[in-house]
């Protein structure tokens, strides 16, 4: 690869890692597989760097790392694993130590329940309501139809809700803002 092509790929790189890394971890719920996809994802790019379109990269990262997961989740060995661990907490600095208890706690129960949302719909929620893609480009990212995106969305929601019901019933019924 040429010397200009290497530099633009290594600033993008810089730039996006962090970012999908997190797409990765809310789709897989595991730091070390989603830093692996993270990893399948550059080298895929890398591949294809050339050919990219300046307007499109970002796109096609997405797309890589979500096609990266999909073919893990089709692995044999991931069938039957596990995964029960605890998820890592950041400390914040800059806020009231009881609303930075609350928020990493409400953090850590939305990602545990999204571990129990089935993976089609859940890749629909991290794309439509992390990544803040509009339908169009989740159901290209997807290979499926608006409609499909529709759909999952609307059932990983409900999937999600009751996920979040099981880990913490006095959650039930409470809206964004956290009135009843």
């Amino acid at each position: 690869m040429r010397v200009q092509y290497e530099e633009s790929f290594r600033v993008f790189a810089r730039d996006q890692a962090a970012a999908l890394r997190r797409s990765a971890y809310l789709l897989c719920g595991d730091w070390h597989l989603a830093e692996d996809l993270v990893q399948n994802t550059f080298t895929k790019l890398y591949r294809a760097w050339k050919r990219v379109d300046d307007t499109t990269k970002e796109a096609y990262a997405r797309k890589a790392l979500m096609r990266a997961w999909l073919d893990e989740r089709r692995r044999p060995w991931r069938r039957v694993e596990n995964r029960s661990g605890v998820i890592p907490d950041s400390g914040s600095t800059g806020s009231d130590p009881e609303v930075a208890g609350q928020r990493a706690r409400t953090r850590n129960l939305v990602a545990h329940a999204l571990t129990e949302v089935p993976p089609r719909q859940r890749a629909v929620l991290v794309l439509r309501y992390w990544e803040d893609l509009p339908i169009a480009e989740v159901a290209a990212a997807l290979r499926c139809s608006e409609g499909t995106v529709k759909s999952q969305s609307s059932r990983g929601l409900q999937s999600l809700r009751e996920a979040i019901a099981r880990y913490d019933p006095d959650l039930v019924g409470v809206d964004a803002e956290g009135t009843a």
